[in-house]
């Protein structure tokens, strides 16, 4: 007689760490001997179904809401350990004309000349609220705020802009986290935010104070920042 199949390992995400993430699951189901049920959405979100009882066993936040749960003792403070830090930057339709975003002026330039704005929640996703500072310290947000298109998160955002901008000088432009653009189908990474206005957020894992296979899940987060996966985490996104 055999014994039950062990618990899916629960997983409650920012969407950055998405492509990562799914890259990992496969191996790690078949290494651990468990499933993975991952839920990804914006930081603010995912932070609120955490505090409200969503199951969790690895979280993956921002590093300062990460460090204001291990004050709060909701996740193991000494099991926290940083992914890495992602850019914000410009996306547009598949087959666009790239534009040029080298600076402050050439991107004021686009972003008011854009026929829609495409951008993760304005006030729960890290990219959304930083993309509104923006257009304000651009002086431009007054003229462009009826263009914004935003999504509950960043991948949503870009994958509505891939299927209602067809490639061929649309007009459309997005924004929001270089991770969450290089891995969803039919938008094109133009570039990362100019400096002056950029943002880089740094992702952390940590083990929930309430995890059900606290060895397991400990586990999944050594893969998701250990040596093995940097170089998948470069290529995904971040720094």
């Amino acid at each position: 007689m055999t014994g039950a199949a062990p618990r899916a390992l629960q997983l409650l995400s920012a969407g950055a760490a998405k492509g990562v993430v799914q890259a990992l699951a496969a191996s790690f189901e078949r290494a651990a001997g468990a499933t993975l049920g991952a839920t990804f959405d914006a930081a603010g979100t995912i932070r609120d179904q955490f505090l409200a009882g969503v199951p969790c066993d690895v979280l993956i936040l921002p590093a300062p809401m990460l460090a204001a749960l291990a004050v709060q003792a909701r996740v193991e403070a000494d099991s926290i350990a940083p992914l890495g830090g992602v850019p914000t930057g410009i996306a547009v339709p598949a087959g666009e004309p790239v534009p040029a975003v080298a600076g402050v002026d050439a991107l004021r330039d686009v972003l008011a000349a854009a026929s829609s704005l495409y951008c993760p929640d304005i006030e729960r996703a890290t990219a959304g609220i930083h993309f509104v500072g923006v257009l304000k310290r651009l002086g431009i947000h007054e003229r462009v705020a009826a263009k914004l298109k935003p999504y509950a998160n960043g991948a949503t955002a870009m994958a509505a802009m891939a299927r209602a901008e067809p490639a061929g000088h649309s007009g459309a432009v997005g924004c929001t986290q270089v991770t969450e653009i290089l891995y969803t189908p039919g938008v094109t990474l133009v570039a990362k935010l100019p400096d002056e206005v950029g943002l880089t957020t740094v992702y952390s894992v940590a083990v929930s104070h309430g995890a059900g296979d606290a060895a397991r899940a400990r586990r999944f987060a050594a893969l998701l920042t250990g040596e093995g996966s940097r170089e998948l985490r470069r290529a995904g996104g971040f720094d």
